[in-house]
């Protein structure tokens, strides 16, 4: 009896072992699914926070670009000489009308008014009387020449309105009068009349003007009637939980974006269902899988004593294989060695290959460069002479002329040997933010000689601002390899113009170099090395250029291609990753 109640209490005691690792693991499960719902619920917020800024942006632009038609309208409407002449004359305001109301029927304008400097109506397209203007800031501001732009509430029967006021300059200058342009916002809402999500703009004061549901025109935060709501954040997003009818979300992400062109804040409120269904569905799959791996579990740990006899031969097994898989693994580590050794020779041999190219580049420009040197330290003899001259002749104020001109030669030979110290350097800094504007205006600064004796026009409005992530010297000698080609390709063409443009497309930023050129005969082989296109036995036909250009736009991240354009000549383009996309990535 006491061997059968040990087995009573062996058999209790594993039972309530099972029990608790179950409840335990229901518990881990239950926190992992919560964690799950919570993670799951972030990232949907997060892709609905895209979709809101877009949905946003697009009625900003839209609702933008609407009035816009009416800002340009009174701007070009107020430039017209007869708008000039109505305000002299009587008799041009009385011909000025029929003008004026063929212009609001083809815009959709409510009212077009022409306002003289006291705020005065001179003509108008509606009938009705027009208080005095003086005073109101939009017409004030159009007094001082700029464009006055407000917003009207509506009164009586009058529908919401935006003003545009444009200055009407005389034909000597001053201001003479106004133009005001009155546009409804109707045709706006509209478009957006029950679409989602909930859209408004509210202007200083609070009062929404403009939205896309009816019932939240020209509520007010001011007057207690506004959208009732509580806010929290999360994660730097702002939710609301909204408690104004069936038309406005339960719970909703609240995004705002600022219109400093009609003085107004666009505000957007965004569904939050979507997002926690797909939270819950998320967490109702990992539920499921976490009970099935539990039950899978619970089912293999049962098995394991049954297991134990077969992994202790397994074991045996495994010991004899890991003997052998060091052994291959030491083979492993020492062919790792020789191939890292010979990574390191390969990365000198083509640190060499490019400082090569540079030091081949200078001495292609030498004679150029030697010209470049030799005018200023002509012209700096030549003024010292003349300044000793008229020293002796104590005429000091044209001495120091001379010293002036003799130290503006001194900084441009400076400003031009350091340009061919820092081309000639073999640069090994990490990449770093590069002005391509910049390596560009030095790049032809060193090509000038060249450009000069080419005879070679160049096309280059410069490129302000634009940062890329790359190496400044190597950056420069791929620009400066593909200018130099160019201007070697035009050398019998009979118009020689060098194109060199800075643009961004697709997210990177694109340098194309454009010649007038013959074009490339096989532009499939133009990056191989020692392929080229000049004449053989000359000094600069080696056909490494293109190569070396081609390895180093690659270690920056980048890509280099060529073509030949339609209209002829030949392209080369290089894209590199903007310095502020790989700094985000």
């Amino acid at each position: 009896m006491q061997e059968g109640g040990a087995k009573v209490i062996a058999m209790t005691t594993a039972y309530r072992t099972i029990l608790i690792g179950i409840l335990g693991y229901l518990m881990a499960v239950s926190l992992f699914v919560m964690g799950v719902w919570w993670s799951g619920f972030g990232a949907a917020l997060d892709q609905l926070n895209r979709r809101a800024e877009s949905d946003l942006a697009l009625a900003s632009d839209s609702l933008a670009a609407e009035l816009k038609r009416f800002r340009e309208l009174a701007v070009l409407t107020a430039d017209r000489a007869e708008v000039v002449e109505a305000l002299s004359y009587s008799a041009s305001a009385a011909r000025l009308r029929p003008v004026l109301q063929e212009i609001a029927d083809k815009t959709g304008a409510l009212d077009i008014r022409l306002m003289d400097t006291n705020g005065d109506l001179r003509v108008g397209v509606q009938d009705t009387g027009a208080q005095a203007l003086r005073g109101a800031p939009y017409f004030e501001r159009a007094m001082d020449g700029a464009l006055g732009v407000d917003h009207r509430m509506p009164q009586a029967q009058d529908p919401r309105q935006f003003i545009f006021a444009a200055p009407v300059f005389s034909a000597e200058g001053p201001v003479v009068g106004a133009l005001i342009v009155y546009a409804g916002v109707e045709a706006v809402e509209g478009a957006w009349r029950g679409a989602r999500p909930a859209l408004f703009f509210t202007d200083k004061q609070g009062v929404i003007f403009v939205s896309n549901r009816s019932e939240l025109v020209m509520r007010s935060r001011q007057a207690d009637d506004f959208i009732r709501y509580t806010a929290r954040e999360r994660a730097g997003l702002d939710l609301w939980t909204v408690d104004a009818g069936r038309y406005l979300p339960r719970r909703a992400l609240h995004l705002t974006q600022d219109l400093p062109a009609i003085d107004m804040r666009g505000e957007v409120l965004v569904d939050l269902a979507p997002a926690r269904q797909l939270a819950f569905l998320q967490a109702m799959v990992a539920a499921a899988i976490c009970l099935a791996f539990g039950a899978v579990l619970f089912l293999v740990t049962q098995r394991r004593r049954t297991l134990a006899q077969a992994n202790a031969r397994l074991e045996s097994r495994v010991r004899d294989r890991t003997a052998q898989l060091s052994q291959v693994n030491t083979d492993l580590r020492r062919e790792v060695a020789e191939r890292r050794a010979a990574e390191v020779q390969l990365k000198k041999a083509q640190a060499d290959l490019v400082q090569a190219g540079k030091l081949s580049a200078l001495g292609q420009m030498s004679a150029g460069i030697s010209h470049e040197l030799n005018q200023p330290l002509m012209a700096i003899q030549t003024f010292a002479e003349n300044g000793v001259g008229f020293l002796d002749r104590d005429k000091p104020e044209v001495a120091a002329t001379n010293l002036r001109k003799i130290s503006e030669l001194a900084h441009r030979m400076a400003r031009i040997i350091k340009n061919l110290r820092a081309f000639s350097r073999q640069e090994s800094e990490p990449f770093t933010d590069v002005d391509v504007g910049k390596v560009v205006d030095v790049v032809f600064e060193l090509l000038a000689p060249k450009i000069a004796d080419a005879g070679v026009l160049v096309r280059w409005d410069g490129a302000k601002g634009v940062i890329v992530r790359a190496g400044e010297v190597r950056l420069q000698q791929v620009i400066l390899n593909l200018a130099a080609n160019a201007i070697d390709a035009m050398e019998v063409s009979a118009q020689k113009v060098l194109t060199l443009n800075v643009v961004q497309v697709d997210g990177k930023i694109v340098v194309s170099v454009r010649d007038t050129g013959p074009g490339i005969k096989e532009p499939e082989k133009i990056f191989d090395p020692f392929y080229s296109t000049k004449a053989v036995g000359a000094a600069e036909g080696m056909g490494l250029g293109l190569s070396i250009s081609y390895g180093l736009v690659q270690s920056f991240g980048g890509a280099i291609r060529g073509r030949n354009d339609p209209e002829g000549g030949a392209v080369f383009t290089v894209e590199l990753i903007p310095a502020f996309a790989q700094k985000a990535a």
